[in-house]
């Protein structure tokens, strides 16, 4: 989405009157649509399934669009919208690939954002982090409450179980026990299960 959201400020950054021609800006924009398009066909498929179609069909998009990524980067001033769109995603290439590699990886990162917008926000009033291990702390609960609510468990039942489960292991560095208390572990009571918003 990043990756998009450069080719469309480069559009908006077109004077009026080539904002509907064909430019270049444009072009870039139609390779993040196209790979966008095959996403949306995809929202229904297995993981496995994914990885297959996102081969065949994401793979060559993706190969075209760094082809002419790099043919239009000499071509463009390196300061302008269209250029700091080219070199970003030149730039971060091996991070766009990623999601090739594993059905299970969506192509952006928009719902992590969307968990971690409300402390990106209250980031600025949270006074009560004076110190490193308090900022420290605080980034350990809020990724144990986020993991949770995407897990489909109710955050408060989740941690009373934590608090209730962690002082009671013989050894806290013992993996396999550690492992049953995770979000996604099927030995979690139903109690935590149901995530209610």
């Amino acid at each position: 989405m990043h990756y998009r959201r450069k080719f469309d400020e480069a559009l908006k950054a077109l004077p009026e009157s080539k904002s509907s021609a064909p430019v270049v800006a444009r072009e870039g924009l139609d390779f993040c649509n196209r790979l966008f398009a095959i996403e949306r066909d995809l929202k229904d498929a297995t993981p496995d399934e994914r990885y297959t179609i996102r081969i065949e069909r994401s793979r060559p998009i993706l190969d075209a669009f760094l082809a002419w990524l790099r043919t239009q980067r000499p071509r463009v001033l390196p300061k302008s919208a269209l250029g700091q769109a080219i070199v970003y995603c030149l730039n971060q290439w091996e991070k766009l690939e990623s999601f090739l590699k594993d059905g299970r990886l969506e192509l952006d990162n928009n719902r992590s954002e969307r968990s971690i917008k409300p402390f990106v926000i209250g980031r600025k009033n949270w006074m009560f982090s004076n110190t490193p291990r308090g900022a420290q702390a605080s980034a350990i609960i809020y990724s144990i409450i986020e993991t949770a609510k995407e897990n489909g468990l109710n955050p408060f039942a989740y941690l009373t179980y934590l608090f209730e489960k962690l002082p009671q292991l013989e050894d806290p560095k013992d993996l396999q026990a550690l492992d049953s208390l995770l979000p996604w572990s099927e030995a979690l009571p139903l109690t935590c299960r149901i995530f209610q918003k």
